[in-house]
């Protein structure tokens, strides 16, 4: 602790040596300071106070009927881009600042200025937000917020009606263009309809007609079969041994037996429908035609035992033109059934192949009418979200979603709010009483004398064997205490001026 007591004795007597050089340089820089703090320009404060209203009774009305804007987000974004360059040019030509910039260089230095003394402030849970620029003319300070007041006015109202017709038109040309694929879709849908207007129009029953269709056919083949098996019935009658016979047997019904040609017709009949179901190798079939061929042969035997007619003119009988009459039929109905037959399995081909291809059709069918109804669907959206969008406009610009409401208006201040010259003053006064030690200190070190004699006895290394007082004469004594007193004025003076300075600040500031 003696040591630090000593060195800061040692500073002070340094300083004290060179006390004069400290006062001069003192004044020099409180008088040098005060005259810049003076000269400073006054500084004039223009604010204004805006309330945005967010809160609309149709919100919850229309909720469900189009797309609310985000005001919260609105607000947001107008209050961080309301600082941008192309608002501040703006702002420029709207208050003619534009006309002292000669050059690029300082146009663009004005709009740098301007960004860094406008400031907004506010905060988003009492949606009231302040716009201040400070200037030392008031006049422009009041009219530059007056031109971001309208700016951001503006930009609440003419954004959302420029964003809305922006939507409106992108969904205007969107639903051309969906009209074009639609109309293109149905045409195609028309033409493929009309090259299988066939299939489409007895696509739905094509499975029961052809059963239909098997049936009438098979019904039509049984037909055929009868009428052929008929037919060679009446071949095999008048194809006997012996014509004559056939006519005198005609010619001599006494001598037929019908009980024989009953039987032989029933089982001939019987043949016929089991050839319709097997084979001729069944054993029905073969007993059955075992059973004819008996019968045949014992009608061969009675017909030889008969008397034949020694006519000539028998073989002409009228039966035997009349069994010639029902063959010419016979084959007249065979071949009408033949003709139905064929035009029957002709259909059924023609099913079946409509059938066959009908998966492939309904495929295509499918994905013509999957484009034609993507393509109507997004078109109704369309035109429900157009119509979305033009209540939203007229919503967002017609209404009062989001109301502005101007608390303080900017004006032209007519008292200064800097530079705090007080502060400055003090600062001032206070950087010249540091200034003034600070040279007297440098002084001590430049030009370095022994104060003590340990400070002696430190520098040289060697022992000090005394030491001679200074003996001052009256006349120095009353000098030495002449400089004291002018030391002390000077000091007191310089005390004086700060208040001085303060006082006249603190006036000049009232005023």
């Amino acid at each position: 602790m003696a040591e630090i007591s000593a060195v800061i004795l040692t500073f002070l007597k340094a300083i004290g040596k060179y006390r004069w050089y400290a006062v001069v340089v003192a004044w020099i820089v409180a008088i040098a300071g005060w005259v810049v703090v003076f000269s400073l320009p006054n500084n004039y404060e223009a604010s204004a106070r805006v309330y945005v209203d967010t809160q609309s009774i149709l919100k919850p009305l229309l909720s469900s009927m189009t797309a609310l804007p985000n005001i919260e987000q609105q607000v947001m974004f107008m209050r961080r881009t309301l600082i941008s360059r192309p608002n501040v040019e703006r702002v420029i030509r709207m208050v003619d600042l534009d006309v002292k910039a000669k050059t690029q260089k300082e146009h663009e230095q004005l709009v740098d200025d301007l960004i860094d003394k406008i400031r907004i402030g506010g905060t988003e849970r009492d949606d009231i937000y302040t716009i201040t620029y400070h200037d030392p003319d008031p006049r422009k300070a009041r009219d530059i917020v007056q031109s971001l007041l309208t700016i951001f006015l503006e930009g609440s109202f003419g954004g959302k009606k420029q964003e809305s017709d922006k939507a409106i038109q992108f969904i205007d040309d969107q639903i051309k263009s969906y009209e074009e694929k639609l109309v293109t879709a149905e045409n195609r849908l028309k033409e493929f309809k009309l090259t299988h207007l066939g299939m489409f129009s007895a696509q739905g029953d094509s499975g029961s007609r052809l059963g239909e269709m098997n049936e009438a056919l098979n019904q039509a083949r049984l037909e055929l079969a009868e009428a052929e098996q008929a037919r060679n019935a009446i071949k095999r009658q008048m194809s006997g041994d012996d014509p004559a016979a056939l006519a005198t047997e005609v010619a001599d019904p006494a001598g037929a037996n019908p009980e024989l040609e009953g039987r032989i017709a029933a089982i001939q009949k019987n043949i016929d429908q089991l050839r319709m179901q097997y084979t001729d190798a069944h054993p029905d079939i073969v007993a059955g035609k075992r059973l004819l061929a008996e019968l045949d042969a014992q009608k061969k035997e009675e017909i030889k035992k008969r008397k034949r007619s020694a006519d000539p003119g028998a073989s002409y009988s009228p039966m035997l033109q009349q069994m010639n009459v029902q063959l010419s039929v016979a084959e007249a109905r065979v071949a009408s059934l033949k003709a139905r037959v064929d035009t029957y399995a002709s259909r059924v081909g023609a099913l079946r192949a409509q059938l066959t291809g009908a998966p492939e059709i309904e495929a295509q069918m499918a994905q013509l009418n999957r484009d034609y109804e993507i393509n109507r669907e997004n078109y109704q959206k369309l035109l429900e979200r157009r119509e979305t969008a033009k209540l939203s406009g007229d919503l967002s610009t017609a209404t009062d979603m989001l109301t502005f409401r101007v608390i303080d208006p900017p004006t032209a201040p007519s008292i200064p709010t800097g530079p705090n010259r007080l502060r400055l003053a003090s600062l001032v006064f206070a950087a010249a009483l540091a200034a003034g030690l600070a040279v007297a200190l440098l002084m001590s070190q430049i030009r370095p004398t022994f104060l003590s004699l340990s400070s002696l006895r430190e520098a040289t290394g060697m022992p000090v064997l005394g030491t001679v007082s200074m003996t001052w004469t009256d006349e120095q004594k009353i000098r030495q205490k002449r400089r004291l007193w002018a030391l002390g004025a000077s000091v007191f003076v310089l005390v004086g001026a700060y208040s001085c300075v303060i006082a006249l600040t603190i006036v000049k500031g009232a005023a």
